[in-house]
């Protein structure tokens, strides 16, 4: 029973990662393969990695984990969104159009999978082999995920043109807000 639970728990840890690989595919239409699988690696990495972490570390950092997960999240997501609308808004021609690179890529990793930390954390003391099987499932999971989440974004981006990009940091800043409000109310 216990596969069915890390198989749902890897599919909703995903989702994050899946709105951003979208976000992705929107706002460079003409990415190559490479480009595709690249994303999906770094995504599926970060997710299966960052629990790996959190199991790691245990309870000795839970409370500060716990605590400045979402505001870090919130922080990154919130910028690159920023950033995005700002570079939509200065330019509109084809050849403006923002390529997303290493570093952006590497912070949109950390950004949407910091909360899995937490998820580390929860699963110190389980069955060990077990707890391995779920992270590698997480990150497996989300590999498909964004893979299947840049192929539509990438859709709907010829679509869209050049709104797709504003949307992008919108979608950005919507999930950076979603995990500020989730820890505001955490807090009471």
């Amino acid at each position: 029973m216990w596969i069915i639970e890390s198989i749902l728990l890897a599919i909703a840890m995903a989702m994050d990662a899946f709105a951003v690989s979208i976000t992705n595919g929107l706002s460079e239409p003409n990415m190559r393969k490479r480009k595709v699988l690249a994303i999906a690696i770094t995504f599926g990495t970060f997710q299966g990695l960052m629990p790996l972490i959190g199991f790691l570390v245990g309870s000795v950092f839970e409370k500060w984990i716990a605590y400045f997960v979402p505001v870090i999240g919130f922080l990154i997501l919130t910028f690159l969104g920023i950033n995005m609308i700002r570079g939509a808004l200065k330019c509109e021609c084809e050849e403006c159009k923002p390529i997303i690179g290493l570093k952006a890529l590497l912070l949109q990793g950390i950004a949407t999978s910091i909360d899995a930390l937490a998820v580390g954390v929860a699963y110190t003391g389980g069955i060990l082999h077990q707890v391995l099987i779920t992270f590698l499932l997480i990150g497996v999971i989300t590999f498909l995920l964004c893979s299947l989440a840049v192929i539509i974004g990438k859709k709907f981006g010829e679509k869209l043109s050049n709104k797709a990009e504003l949307l992008g940091g919108t979608i950005l800043i919507g999930i950076g807000l979603k995990f500020i409000v989730e820890f505001i109310i955490s807090l009471f």
